[in-house]
């Protein structure tokens, strides 16, 4: 069976979900491809900064969200070792000036359920087994996923999509066929699937749990400062506290030595209570809600999005999201950058509507529409993106940050121009509070 499309698209996280939204929102037919089941948790520190806010209002979930995301987040808090300083977040333009948190599995939910409700077709749980093909004329040829993860063949037999746009919004950690290298699993974990060789000491990987019970003030963002790693914790919908972490596997390995008998993310925890006096206290009381969840290594990177055409080359898949360019988690930009570089390339997707031929003038369109894409994507993020690598830096190293609380204690304004310029206020041109097109 063939059927054929506008656009593919592979990944059903919110960088995919909003694309699909977008195009489906401007009148194009859309393949929506998921490989899990809904709703599901994962790893993400689950913050949704205040400049989302009227883009999401834009893809008809605002009021979901409103009902069900947690209290509006008002301060950003450093945690290193015993002390703490807090200081004010920087208040976003428009009605709607604080950011708020809601969990993966509703916020992954919600976007998927307006695609649907937009006439888009969402293939899942589904793989893109082969993804071939050119601008103009992509093939996608699907498996659907078993109960045990693995791939089996479609659904109704061997299904096929066709269509002249394709998107790539998979991800760090599913890559497209045509880059896919043997994945090892263990312990919850995957590794090599960035297709880098090898486990390195400076490895980042990424660890999260959610809490109930705890004592964190809501509306409160701490920054969690500690050896070998940094972290946060939000309270998010039905007052659920999120603690997101990312540890260098050098100092995980230290840390499993000093507390034999556990396992990986319970050694987290402990190591976490006893670097931040404010996560043991916040902790205090609390109940895990549910296990905790790994991956790695993350190895945030220089975007996807600004190669390929650019430099001359054949042309591949749009990116997006993580698979575009991938920042520190430290920021909490990750749905930010998501979103909006979704948002960013459907703009240009709509306002050319060639590149939904086939042949040659729809390659030779969308060869610019790569150009003008990346050089678009630069401008929104690679600030943030250079920003989060230092403030990273700075973290994983406690005795440098505790050098700095003296100035942060005269100086907490310090704090809330640090997540002004890690994009917190940044929107998307384009995108209005209130606006919502063809819904």
């Amino acid at each position: 069976m063939q059927l054929h499309y506008d656009a593919i698209i592979v990944g059903g996280g919110p960088a995919g979900a909003t694309a699909a939204i977008r195009l489906a929102q401007a009148g194009w037919s859309v393949a929506l491809i998921e490989r899990e089941s809904f709703p599901r948790r994962k790893v993400c520190g689950e913050c949704i900064a205040a400049s989302n806010l009227p883009l999401l209002e834009a893809l008809g979930i605002g009021e979901a969200f409103a009902s069900l995301a947690g209290p509006e987040l008002r301060r950003v808090a450093l945690l290193s070792g015993r002390q703490m300083i807090s200081a004010a977040l920087p208040a976003a333009p428009g009605a709607q000036p604080w950011g708020r948190a809601l969990g993966r599995a509703q916020l992954d939910t919600l976007l998927v359920a307006r695609a649907r409700a937009l006439g888009v077709t969402v293939w899942q749980p589904c793989i893109a087994h082969s993804l071939g093909g050119a601008p103009g004329a992509y093939c996608c040829e699907l498996r659907s996923v078993r109960s045990d993860g693995e791939a089996r063949s479609g659904p109704d037999g061997s299904v096929a999509l066709t269509a002249p746009v394709a998107i790539a919004a998979n991800g760090s950690w599913e890559p497209l066929p045509a880059e896919r290298v043997t994945l090892h699993a263990g312990a919850g974990m995957r590794t090599g699937a960035d297709g880098h060789a090898g486990a390195r000491e400076h490895d980042l990987l990424a660890f999260k749990a959610n809490f109930i019970g705890s004592t964190l003030s809501p509306g409160l963002l701490p920054v969690l400062s500690f050896a070998g790693g940094y972290g946060g914790m939000v309270i998010a919908d039905g007052g659920m506290l999120t603690l997101a972490c990312c540890i260098q596997r050098a100092s995980l390995r230290r840390a499993r030595r000093a507390n034999p008998g556990l396992r990986a993310g319970e050694v987290v925890q402990a190591h976490l209570q006893e670097q931040c006096q404010g996560v043991a206290a916040a902790l205090s009381g609390a109940r895990r809600v549910g296990g905790w969840l790994a991956v790695g290594p993350i190895r945030p990177s220089l975007p996807l999005a600004a190669s390929g055409a650019a430099c001359g080359h054949a042309l591949a898949p749009f990116r997006i999201g993580n698979a575009a360019g991938e920042a520190h988690p430290l920021v909490g930009e990750g749905i930010s950058m998501a979103v909006q570089s979704a948002w960013l390339l459907c703009a240009l997707l709509i306002g050319h509507p060639e590149v939904r031929g086939r042949g040659r003038a729809a390659h030779e369109a969308q060869r610019a529409l790569h150009v003008q894409y990346a050089v678009q994507w630069r401008r929104q993020f690679l600030a943030r993106m250079r920003i989060a690598a230092c403030v990273a830096q700075l973290a994983m190293h406690p005795g440098v940050a505790r050098s700095l609380l003296p100035l942060l204690r005269r100086a907490p304004g310090l704090l809330t121009q640090g997540a002004r310029w890690s994009g917190k206020i940044r929107g998307v041109r384009g995108v209005s509070e209130g606006h919502q097109e063809n819904t």
